[in-house]
């Protein structure tokens, strides 16, 4: 699944993405810690995983990546 970045707040890590469908979701600081990226501009396209149907409440963002940037992650 995509989406893209909708906030992001430098020093906590944390921030939102926004999916195609129009829904928000939030991640924390630690879900970006665990992305081994260093910083996310508005706009950008990530990878993610979510903990459920994103379109239901209460569903969180478990995990963001860039296709090729970082461990196990090869450019296809």
């Amino acid at each position: 699944m995509q989406g893209s970045v909708h906030t992001f707040d430098a020093p906590s890590g944390s921030g939102s993405v926004l999916l195609d469908t129009g829904r928000v979701l939030p991640f924390s600081g630690s879900v970006f810690e665990g992305s081994g990226l260093r910083h996310l501009r508005l706009g950008q396209r990530l990878s993610i995983e979510v903990s459920g149907d994103p379109e239901q409440a209460g569903t969180e963002l478990t995990r963001l990546w860039i296709v090729g940037i970082g461990p196990g992650e090869t450019i296809r």
